[in-house]
């Protein structure tokens, strides 16, 4: 079993940047690692993973096309923490914040069923 915690979220300005931060319980190296959001009267959506390839050591960073550029997904395995940079931020951008991890390190990184783990969310508020 895995647990979750977000943190990092909160108000800021459009234009301006945040860091969230999602502590594992248990290891993450071996696990697939996502971010989603979810705004008000919308489905949850994909925002960036990590997921393992069988071409290479290196992880696959995977990004939605509306954050490509301004978010960068990270992990830091000595400290079991995944994070998520988001810099440019807009209004729109407004939602709460969910990490995921899912046991299948090579599973598709977009899709919410790949993931067997979620944390409680973080609510990001970017004010025009």
């Amino acid at each position: 079993q895995v647990q979750l915690v977000e943190s990092g979220g909160g108000l800021v300005q459009a234009g301006g940047s945040q860091r969230l931060s999602c502590a594992a319980s248990g290891r993450t190296f071996s696990l697939l690692v996502g971010w989603f959001r979810q705004a008000p009267g919308k489905e949850r959506e994909f925002v960036a993973g990590l997921s393992a390839s069988a071409y290479s050591a290196s992880a696959v960073t995977t990004y939605a096309d509306s954050v490509k550029g301004r978010f960068t997904i990270s992990r830091d395995n000595t400290k079991n923490t995944v994070y998520l940079q988001m810099n440019s931020l807009k209004p729109e951008d407004t939602a709460v914040y969910y990490c995921a991890a899912g046991r299948n390190m090579f599973g598709s990184p977009r899709l919410l069923r790949e993931y067997d783990f979620w944390g409680q969310g973080t609510q990001v508020t970017v004010s025009s």
